[in-house]
């Protein structure tokens, strides 16, 4: 819909699902509308909608473009109608996804293991409980190594006669699990300082160096490790620990 009728305001606003751009799709949705308003009153609006994030910089950004908007300017009722449409339905999964994971948080509260998975900084109650849906009760696992198969991220060679291939993960086991350790370990990287350390050094060691998806896979490894040992032994992350102190002043985090 923006594409077609305001292809310039996702570079005003790059999340169209945010706070102050529903609420304009909700009300101003197109260039027209947009140069209706004094830009004092819109920017107003923005932060109003936005709880005062959002407002001088972008009301008049936003009005420059939607005067040189190369977007369709016929047909804007029905637009607007299929526009609501669209923003109800993007609405309603929303809330689905709300339900979703407040019931995660309660089932996850239900085990126990709440304080001590939820330590580790960058990991949140989607990636422990869907660890916990896919692999069942930790306990009844002996080692690690044990869920990284689950996961299908153990290492596998394929060889044949006097053919020999590289060594590769192999993807046996449950793909649920394995694409949530890989999203998480995605978030980690971004939001974790040891192993966002850990993912650069993997890239950029000397000795056996990892492409960037290898080092996300370690990385997701890892993490699948430290979990485990966290509801194992039921305490929480230490960095320190986790990394070693070989690793950690290595890495130049040593405190």
């Amino acid at each position: 819909m923006l594409d077609e009728f305001f292809p310039e305001f996702t570079t005003v606003f790059a999340d169209p699902l945010g706070q102050a751009a529903m609420h304009l799709l909700r009300n101003h949705q197109f260039p027209a509308d947009v140069l209706v308003l004094p830009t004092e009153q819109l920017a107003m609006v923005l932060k109003e909608a936005s709880n005062r994030r959002v407002g001088l910089k972008r009301a008049p950004q936003l009005q420059e473009d939607a005067k040189d908007s190369i977007g369709i300017s016929e047909g804007l009722q029905a637009a607007r109608l299929r526009l609501r449409q669209c923003l109800d339905e993007v609405e309603f999964w929303k809330a689905r996804l709300d339900e979703t994971e407040a019931a995660m948080t309660e089932a996850l509260r239900g085990t126990g293991l709440a304080p001590f998975l939820l330590s580790v900084p960058g990991v949140g109650v989607v990636t422990v409980a869907s660890l916990l849906g896919e692999a069942g009760d930790l306990n009844r696992y002996e080692a690690w190594r044990q869920l990284r198969k689950l996961a299908g991220y153990n290492l596998t060679e394929n060889s044949s006669g006097q053919q020999q291939s590289k060594t590769r993960i192999s993807k046996r086991g449950r793909p649920g699990l394995r694409c949530f350790l890989y999203q998480a370990a995605l978030s980690l990287v971004a939001k974790n300082a040891h192993f966002k350390a850990l993912y650069q050094h993997l890239k950029t060691q000397d000795q056996n160096r990892l492409s960037g998806k290898q080092a996300l896979i370690a990385v997701a490894c890892k993490l699948l490790r430290v979990l485990f040992t966290l509801a194992r032994e039921r305490r929480l992350y230490d960095p320190a620990k986790v990394l070693g102190e070989y690793r950690t002043n290595q890495l130049g985090l040593a405190a």
